[in-house]
């Protein structure tokens, strides 16, 4: 089994340049309606509101009318916070929460990209 996790985006080319720019990664697949990023194996997508859109309304409401309220968290686990966070800053995403100690375990430091997905990039803290 392989995992792939999509996220609609009102601008793929604006979306795939934050992404690269976070992940510090290009994409492996980039064409109109779909860009992919390998993730050690899993793949996060970005794929335009308005295709999705097309398959699933009107069974849903389109996925415009959620734009700006957090509707996923891309959680990820890293060795070193700071170069994350130094690229989620020179990306001009916004920051949710300053990076701190988390009772969970991890220190984490919380983002949100331009259609409001909550970005995680989070470090176990050391024992």
């Amino acid at each position: 089994m392989k995992f792939e996790f999509i996220l609609y985006v009102r601008d793929q080319h604006r979306s795939r340049n934050v992404y690269a720019a976070l992940l510090a990664l290009q994409p492996v697949i980039d064409v109109p309606g779909m860009t992919e990023f390998d993730l050690a194996g899993c793949k996060l997508g970005l794929m335009p509101e308005e295709g999705i859109a097309k398959i699933i309304t009107p069974a849903l409401p389109h996925p415009s009318m959620g734009a700006g309220i957090p509707r996923c968290e891309v959680y990820l686990l890293v060795d070193d916070l700071a170069p994350f966070s130094e690229r989620a800053v020179h990306a001009g995403v916004q920051m949710i929460s300053a990076a701190a100690d988390r009772s969970w375990g991890h220190r984490v430091v919380y983002f949100a990209d331009p259609d409001g997905h909550v970005i995680a990039f989070a470090q176990k803290m050391q024992a």
